[in-house]
């Protein structure tokens, strides 16, 4: 028992040593993880730009173009066994080399730190281009080495440099060279001799008269052609992209011209770039001017067509897409000159929030007008209810919609707030209604009442400005002071002019009906009888309910309506307006 108790005491004092030492040591291994090694010292960013192939390359041409020796040795990778008068003349050599026996675009070369990778090249190498000679082609290669200041640089291999020298003693005089005078071969301005500055600006007379001329024969072979097919020729259209595709036509001929005259490799280079930002901005100015032109025949054919809507939106999308145009050409060009265009970007988007939010309203009233003109809900010259206001449109903006009122005052409603209305569009009209609700005298007859809806109904089926089906004509029903009747009816006109000529001639009617049956309209308000009066007239009265007891004797009452055949024996029988009116004709 003591042994098996002794046993467990040490069992138990090893399992609390073990829990002990796992929990001492667990925040040492907690601080070694958060602490870690310490971070190596930030390496400093290389003056001359060799940390990467393309910053090697450019960094040695411009060195050498300007003589500056001592820079341009920078470039190279160094040997113990060269001297400085070796490295001298290798700048000079290895300069002379690329100028006219470099094969590749300086443009195409990697810029990126860690090279690219090429098949049978090591990673720390780079083949750039190639050196080629008549019957000698030698690789150019750059190498990646360390440097103690500057990381990671790239250099000119010692492979390459060693094969300068060979390659330089193969190079020959060009043949055009060797028939200028001196002076012009060997002096140099900005690193070009000055024969290749003087073929540089004479050829732009020369490519621009060349250019106009091929214009001009082509613009006649079009026309021709068009002809020949009877088909009318745009000269509008020629004359608006006749500068660009001169300008476009002008410096391909001038490269070409340049690339047979040949250039020192980096001003080669630069020369190209500026090409490209020539094709452009010649390709922006033909799409610029090519927009305008699509514009204003698209212009011209809407507003012949009679959408006015769509002519006025074409401005607006003209000049978006221009702008559009113009942004992307910037783009390009910076970034065919080597900027980083992600910044840009980015500083353009946070710059087009804040422009966004603060100019939300006017944003908010040109993205309605675009809606509006583009639905073509709106057409000048058109009457509208838009909400509590009346009038004709008298033009549609960009920002606001301008209306011409009833009382001639002219109102400006925003088109953000025009969007959300609800909008009547009165002059699409192709019928107008004619409602209207009177009260008859209390001491009216059931018979009276039966004579007049009658006599309504028929005068409403027969009158050649009303539309007979529909029409209506009921007892609605019984009010404060009279007994109701609602007449409803559409009549055959969108003018309102004339509408308002028809309404005054139903009224009219209805008046001569209510007094033929011996009623009349009640008053809106209570009569007081302070002694006998007429009343009604008794022989109206009895005559109008003979008619009503005709109709029933004759099985011929009219309620709920006239028949079919009645109204079609109707149709037509009341003139409008009446012959007695000024404007019926006269007989000749």
């Amino acid at each position: 028992m003591n042994l098996r108790g002794n046993a467990a005491r040490c069992l138990a004092c090893g399992i609390l040593l073990l829990l002990a030492v796992m929990a001492a040591g667990a925040p040492q291994q907690q601080n070694s993880a958060i602490v870690g090694p310490p971070a190596p010292p930030p390496v400093a960013a290389d003056p001359l730009r060799r940390t990467t192939p393309r910053g090697t390359v450019v960094g040695f041409l411009e060195a050498a173009q300007i003589g500056d020796v001592e820079k341009a040795r920078e470039y190279l990778q160094p040997l113990h066994s060269r001297s400085p008068a070796e490295d001298e003349r290798l700048v000079r050599e290895l300069r002379e080399l690329m100028d006219r026996a470099f094969t590749g675009l300086v443009g195409k070369i990697t810029d990126l730190p860690e090279g690219t990778p090429q098949p049978g090249v090591s990673p720390d190498q780079e083949r750039i281009g190639i050196l080629a000679l008549p019957g000698v082609q030698t690789d150019f290669l750059l190498v990646r080495v360390s440097d103690a200041n500057y990381g990671k640089i790239w250099l000119i291999s010692a492979a390459t440099l060693a094969k300068v020298p060979a390659l330089y003693d193969d190079l020959q005089v060009s043949s055009l060279e060797s028939k200028l005078p001196s002076y012009l071969v060997e002096h140099e301005l900005l690193g070009i001799q000055l024969w290749r500055w003087l073929v540089f600006f004479l050829l732009i007379p020369v490519v621009t008269a060349a250019s106009w001329a091929i214009l001009q024969l082509a613009g006649l072979l079009h026309a021709l052609i068009r002809l020949a097919r009877t088909r009318s020729f745009h000269w509008k259209f020629r004359e608006d992209v006749s500068a660009p595709l001169l300008f476009l036509l002008a410096a391909i001929l001038h490269g070409l011209a340049m690339n047979y005259v040949g250039l020192p490799l980096l001003s080669l280079h630069y020369y190209r770039l500026g090409l490209v930002v020539a094709a452009v901005v010649g390709i922006t100015w033909l799409l610029l001017r090519w927009v305008s032109w699509a514009a204003q025949r698209l212009r011209l054919r809407a507003w012949q067509s009679g959408r006015r809507a769509t002519s006025s939106l074409i401005p607006l999308g003209q000049g978006l897409l221009k702008i559009g145009l113009v942004f992307l050409a910037g783009l390009l060009i910076l970034s065919v000159l080597g900027l980083n265009i992600t910044t840009a970007l980015a500083g353009l988007g946070i710059g087009g929030l804040a422009v966004a939010f603060a100019a939300q309203k006017t944003l908010e009233n040109l993205l309605g007008g675009v809606s509006v003109l583009a639905d073509e809900v709106i057409r000048v010259g058109d009457t509208y209810r838009m909400g509590s206001i009346l009038g004709t449109v008298e033009e549609i903006g960009l920002r606001s919609t301008r209306v011409r009122t009833a009382d001639r005052m002219q109102v400006s409603i925003p088109n953000g707030a025009l969007a959300t209305m609800n909008v009547e569009n009165l002059t699409l009209r192709d019928k107008m209604l004619f409602q209207n609700t009177f009260g008859l005298r209390y001491e009216t007859t059931a018979e009276q009442l039966r004579y007049v809806l009658a006599e309504m109904r028929k005068m409403l089926y027969g009158h050649s400005k009303v539309e007979t089906e529909g029409a209506r004509v009921r007892f609605i029903g019984f009010g404060a002071s009279s007994v109701d009747v609602e007449v409803f009816c559409y009549l055959e006109t969108n003018d309102f002019s004339q509408f308002l000529a028809i309404r005054e001639d139903l009224l009219l009617r209805i008046m001569k009906i209510v007094s033929e049956a011996g009623s009349s309209f009640a008053l809106p308000s209570h009569t007081l009888y302070m002694s006998r009066d007429a009343g009604l007239d008794i022989a109206k009265q009895q005559a109008a309910e003979e008619q009503v007891a005709e109709w029933r004797k004759q099985k011929e009452l009219p309620f709920p309506d006239f028949s079919q055949v009645e109204i079609a024996k109707t149709r037509g029988t009341v003139a409008y307006p009446e012959s007695e009116s000024a404007i019926w004709p006269k007989k000749s």
